[in-house]
């Protein structure tokens, strides 16, 4: 328990945080709406659906000017950098922000869905009112200004008995943008399930960005300022609580109750949105923009087995940290798209690259460009580099790492970061002991960083610290032949697989056996696990983090931490 409130607790108080926020929104909206006297007459028709409709749309601009905050990566590494000197619980907030903006993006779908059901109920209201005959206050303010085009103070924005509720949500800036922003709103929701976003990339890349269209529409849609209240001044003249029971007579018999009067709403969508907006855009196109326009050039390229690209580039005033990632535009291919790369170069070396490996049209197409071209090769334009959660890793005595094939790319940055850092004897190294595992389905894989880890093998036997570095290479996919050609090579002093001293495993880790071997090896020590992978791998990993850390704080305690970009 202790272990899980300092890896969740922060992440679990700013959720109660938001959903606070949410429900204390929605209940002052709602009992606004619900018992304000300049609402009086509008619940006369309308009933509680107006108080629903509102606080729903209080809650949607909330959630509206948080939806692009959390995707704002130069303002998350901003405060990641700034933050340097806070503990790595806290800084790992940061990297929960794809979480958190689909946590929001699931809440406006929510008040999206009452916002429309709540205004169905209204329209219905308001086209019945108007075509009743029956003389009942709702019949009576329906009818208020209708034939008076040169005042604007009507009620029912059905003006005319023969007015449909289609015709009005066509027709109206209301209603023609709530049904803009709807649909888009559903397309970008539909388009973003893993399914889609992992095989068909480009849809869901494309159609995300109808979020543009999402935001105007939001900002023009208080604009029609269908939802009506009483004037201010009306409310002076005619007492709406003393003047209702006299709604028959009123401007006859009753002086003190004229017709009341009423306005829309001034726009309020745009207040809330409008700075996100700006830091956003700002981002994505200045920043996006000037950085896209910086020469970068390419060094060296490379075809790895299993179809993987690496690209060595450099580029005028790059500077990176362990694990972090880059976005990569290639022009020729796509001039709008960018996709996230992990960089798998250190710190150290004066060049950065990146693996590239085939999954959907336009990596394919990239690495079809680079094996058909080599000289001059397509232009490469970087947006980057954004901080990650493996940063941290040399904060802790201990680190666990965890690669799932192309996964393994932030820790090779990591451990090449760390033969330099044995090659130049710095002495402010605070880890002294990582295990590394790296599962894959096929032996080409492995063929990725082989250089780098048997010149780390090397290199720990040359200093005397081959305890340092333990690592696993297991694989997943694998047949009766294989195994048998490695079990008949298996007193071999190296690998027949990898040509790595430490032997290929066959099959998936025991992780309970791992954690338990790390937990009796480092009883006092902070451990943390950085994995890279999927999502069931990841739920495997942090459970094992609870059940292995300690009770007592001042014995071993796991940290679990995932990569997200």
């Amino acid at each position: 328990m202790g272990n899980w409130i300092i890896n969740h607790g922060i992440s679990g108080l700013i959720l109660a945080v938001w959903l606070g926020l949410n429900v204390f929104l929605f209940v002052n909206a709602f009992l606004l709406y619900e018992k304000a006297d300049k609402y009086f007459y509008t619940r006369k028709i309308l009933g509680s659906a107006l108080a629903w409709a509102r606080a729903s749309a209080r809650c949607l601009n909330f959630n509206s000017m948080l939806i692009l905050i959390p995707v704002c990566r130069n303002l998350l590494s901003f405060l990641r950098g700034t933050c340097s000197f806070c503990r790595s619980t806290l800084r790992k907030q940061l990297d929960h922000n794809l979480t958190f903006h689909k946590l929001v993006a699931y809440m406006i779908c929510l008040h999206t869905a009452i916002h429309i059901i709540a205004h169905l109920f209204n329209f219905e209201r308001y086209s019945n009112s108007r075509k009743a005959t029956d003389g009942s206050i709702a019949s009576v303010l329906s009818s208020l200004y209708n034939d008076k085009k040169e005042e604007n103070y009507w009620l029912n924005p059905f003006h005319s008995q023969d007015m449909t509720v289609e015709y009005v949500t066509f027709t109206t800036i209301a209603g023609l943008t709530g049904v803009i922003i709807t649909i888009a709103l559903v397309l970008m929701v539909t388009s973003a399930m893993e399914f889609i976003r992992r095989s068909y990339f480009e849809v869901f890349w494309y159609t995300h960005h109808l979020f543009v269209i999402y935001f105007i529409g939001l900002g023009l849609h208080g604009i029609g300022g269908i939802v009506r209240g009483q004037t201010q001044e009306s409310m002076h003249e005619s007492d709406p609580r003393k003047c209702e029971e006299s709604f028959q007579t009123w401007n006859d018999h009753h002086p003190s109750c004229k017709n009341p009067r009423f306005e829309g709403h001034a726009p309020e969508s745009w207040k809330w949105i409008l700075a996100p907006l700006i830091l956003y855009l700002f981002e994505r196109i200045i920043l996006r923009g000037y950085r896209s326009l910086q020469k970068v050039e390419i060094i060296k390229v490379v075809m790895h087995p299993s179809k993987v690209l690496e690209l060595q580039l450099t580029k005028r005033g790059f500077s990176m940290e362990v694990g972090q990632y880059i976005f990569v535009k290639c022009p020729s291919i796509s001039y709008l798209e960018w996709h996230p790369f992990t960089l798998t170069s250190a710190p150290e070396e004066d060049f950065f690259s990146i693996h590239i490996r085939a999954a959907g049209d336009w990596t394919e197409n990239l690495i079809r460009a680079f094996e058909q071209q080599h000289s001059p090769f397509p232009r490469i334009q970087v947006d980057g580099p954004f901080g990650t959660v493996s940063e941290d890793v040399f904060q802790y005595e201990v680190a666990m790492l965890v690669g799932a094939g192309i996964g393994v790319t932030p820790f090779a940055s990591i451990l090449k970061s760390i033969w330099y850092k044995f090659r130049q004897d710095d002495r402010k190294l605070k880890t002294q002991t990582i295990y590394f595992y790296w599962i894959c389905r096929e032996t080409g894989a492995f063929a990725w960083f082989n250089d780098l880890l048997a010149s780390l093998e090397q290199e720990m036997e040359e200093l005397g610290k081959v305890g340092f570095l333990n690592y696993r290479l297991f694989l997943t996919g694998w047949n009766s032949n294989i195994a048998g050609h490695a079990a008949l090579n298996f007193d071999k002093a190296t690998d027949i697989l990898t040509g790595l001293k430490q032997k290929t495993f066959f099959g998936r880790p025991m992780w309970d056996n791992e954690f338990s071997a790390i937990a009796t090896a480092h009883p006092k020590s902070a451990v943390g696990v950085f994995l890279c992978g999927p999502k069931k791998m990841a739920k495997s990993l942090s459970k094992r983090c609870r059940q292995h850390s300690s009770l007592d704080p001042r014995k071993v305690q796991f940290y679990f931490n995932k990569e997200n970009f």
